[in-house]
């Protein structure tokens, strides 16, 4: 049998890829980037980095290595949803624009979405307490203390999530998606 076949013809399906610093946001808009599109009659799955840790990749650690194989991770099973349909939305610190280009490069259909929010603020939001540890030095490799985070040279979209709160960052990621012709108007 060949991929895809059998399939029931409907819409195409495309990934969003959240990227942006720990606790920029990315869940919280990408759960309402869900609501949004089910409401639009779409299926859309939230592919939270955290949680695949948690499964897929709970073998890796945080080096570059291991950064990077878990984003390849995601991106595979978020290609296999978009061929399928579905708008898998990849909530992923994802810091190295190397991975987010061969994450595009493999699902094809892509939306870099950055999730821009400065440090300062990250590091107030920051419920598990990793950017306090990090300053203390009990975590090495931290995204954004002690380790890189490339932000995006050209995403098709930019969420100014300090500005903007998570609903009303979802409601622009979908007026940028319709846009793009992505979506149809609602």
């Amino acid at each position: 049998m060949t991929e895809g076949a059998g399939r029931p013809r409907g819409p195409e399906g495309f990934c969003l890829w959240l990227t942006g610093l720990p606790s920029a946001g990315k869940t919280t808009i990408g759960r309402a980037l869900v609501e949004r599109l089910t409401a639009r009659g779409r299926f859309a799955e939230l592919l939270d980095g955290d949680e695949i840790r948690k499964g897929l990749s709970a073998d890796l650690g945080f080096d570059r290595a291991s950064r990077e194989a878990h984003a390849g991770r995601v991106a595979f099973v978020a290609k296999l949803l978009a061929r399928n349909g579905a708008i898998p939305i990849v909530a992923l610190i994802s810091p190295y624009r190397s991975s987010r280009a061969r994450a595009r490069a493999e699902i094809g259909r892509f939306v870099e979405i950055y999730v821009n929010t400065p440090l300062a603020v990250c590091e107030q939001r920051d419920v598990k307490g990793l950017y306090r540890r990090a300053r203390a030095g009990e975590l090495r490799e931290m995204t954004g203390i002690d380790d890189p985070y490339e932000p995006p040279e050209r995403p098709e979209i930019v969420v100014d999530a300090v500005r903007l709160t998570p609903a009303t960052s979802a409601d622009h990621i979908l007026a940028e998606l319709e846009r793009l012709r992505l979506l149809p108007p609602a």
